[in-house]
């Protein structure tokens, strides 16, 4: 249960870091080379998302065919 709970929390967290690295992308005051570092970990953590969202839904499908 605590390996559910720590993907739980690692999806949160990546989303949350997106989110948090949009309102640094919104700022006006930022260089082109901090944009593009945020942008780059944005994608990133949007990307770790993704996968672990994508390994979730395999295993729902696995555990749905072995009932």
């Amino acid at each position: 249960m605590a390996k559910k709970e720590e993907a739980t929390v690692g999806f949160e967290t990546k989303l949350q870091s997106a989110k948090e690295t949009l309102e640094i992308l919104m700022n006006q005051d930022i260089t082109l080379e901090e944009s593009v570092k945020a942008y780059e970990k944005g994608m990133k953590e949007l990307q770790d998302a993704q996968k672990m969202l994508q390994d979730a839904q395999i295993k729902i499908q696995e555990i749905k065919a072995s009932s």
